[in-house]
């Protein structure tokens, strides 16, 4: 309750300030004007992150960047259709390109100090990953060396859609 009416006082503020500088149909204009244009600009923002974000799934890629932008113009949408001047400049903020990407930085530093493997994650992105299991026995022909995670590591080549049986060789 407390969060609104402070929403409400400051939006009231903010709105007779700018009413008292430019008068009241000018400001009347503003935030209709506002509106309008926020709107439009986060349908035409929304699409472009919707499409980004299909073609960044379509190619196997880390989308967080993508992910996030659709995020935050969803936000900025949600602000700019809230009434109220500060609302439409902080929609307006989230749904304009440039300060949406300072927005997204802001937010993915704190998403990764709250989460640090989220940071790991970003850091991968283009890598291939392989997933194994642990051998138990090292192969005889082969001198195990010391374990990096509590296993043997094993020399060996990783080949691509062929299963090599122990004692079979390639030529």
């Amino acid at each position: 309750m407390r969060i609104v009416l402070l929403y409400v006082l400051i939006e009231v503020v903010a709105i007779i300030a700018l009413g008292s500088w430019i008068g009241v149909g000018p400001t009347l204009l503003v935030l209709l004007a506002g509106s309008v244009l926020g709107l439009l600009l986060a349908r035409r923002e929304g699409m472009r992150a919707a499409q980004a974000l299909a073609t960044a799934v379509q190619r196997g890629r880390l989308a967080h960047t993508e992910a996030t932008d659709g995020l935050l113009v969803a936000l900025g949408g949600v602000l700019l259709f809230v009434p109220g001047l500060v609302t439409d400049v902080l929609g307006l903020a989230l749904v304009f390109p440039p300060t949406r990407a300072l927005a997204r930085r802001k937010l993915v530093n704190a998403a990764e100090r709250a989460a640090p493997d989220l940071r790991t994650a970003r850091i991968r992105e283009g890598v291939t990953i392989v997933e194994g299991e642990t051998v138990t026995e090292p192969d005889a022909r082969r001198s195990p060396r010391p374990a990096v995670h509590g296993g043997p590591v094993i020399d060996g080549e990783v080949i691509d859609g062929e299963v090599i049986e122990p004692g079979e060789r390639r030529g």
